[in-house]
């Protein structure tokens, strides 16, 4: 009930605000007198009229994401610039957008991969997501460069795992322990299509308001943040379930 009053007094403002030239001079203090006074006396209110609009926004935000989830689907899902790992078969198709220096991504990483490893029909598609400054961006293209050479996947595992500061030097000294071909690595580094692919990336986590790291992409669903294993099952399931 309060929080039908707070819309109310909500919309009771905005109306007036529109219809303010209508009222002579007396009317429209009575009525902010009216507003006040009520305010004043709940000023709960305002708290629970803001969130409403929240919720409401959210709700927005939400049905805005699903319908570039459904549009996009391609890109999400079958864009052959992006590395996947798991089952390149499987029925299900995870989406990750990650940053090799996010915290939360390297907590959910492991969940992600025992979820794989229990469930075993599971593509997982990377999106490589660097936002958080030069060297996340150096590591992304790094490990994309490592790709080209078949290598991405134990450059990503020795990224994604590593622990302290990711430097320029820290990030090859890991994809040269996970076998890659430094000659070749150096010179792919150069291929437009590394960043061809980051901003692809760019735009799609644009499109769909993904703003932080982690974030994922499970049939119709959006993931924000690091999920534990028995949310990525139910999420898992569900997709299955979908048309």
């Amino acid at each position: 009930m309060r929080r039908v009053a707070a819309l109310l007094l909500v919309a009771l403002a905005l109306s007036f605000a529109a219809a303010a030239q209508t009222f002579s001079p007396d009317q429209k203090k009575a009525i902010e007198e009216i507003i006040r006074a009520y305010i004043l006396t709940n000023p709960e209110i305002i708290r629970e009229a803001v969130e409403a609009l929240q919720a409401k926004e959210q709700q927005s935000t939400e049905e805005r994401r699903i319908e570039a989830i459904v549009k996009r689907k391609s890109e999400l899902t079958s864009d052959p610039t992006s590395p996947v790992l798991g089952n390149p078969v499987g029925d299900v198709t995870v989406v990750e957008f990650f940053d090799y220096r996010c915290p939360y991504c390297k907590r959910t990483d492991p969940v992600v991969d025992q979820l794989i490893k229990e469930d075993g029909r599971i593509r997982r598609v990377m999106k490589e997501f660097p936002i958080l400054g030069p060297e996340s961006q150096f590591a992304s293209r790094v490990a994309l460069a490592a790709g080209i050479q078949g290598r991405y996947e134990a450059v990503h595992k020795a990224l994604i795992s590593s622990k302290g500061a990711l430097d320029k030097d820290t990030v090859l000294k890991l994809a040269k322990e996970a076998g890659a071909d430094m000659d070749q690595l150096k010179r792919d580094l150069r291929s437009p299509t590394i960043e061809s692919v980051l901003k692809k990336n760019r735009e799609l986590a644009g499109a769909l308001e993904i703003t932080g790291t982690p974030a994922f992409i499970i049939g119709r669903e959006f993931v924000p943040g690091a999920a534990d294993l028995e949310t990525f099952k139910a999420i898992v399931a569900r997709a299955r379930k979908s048309p």
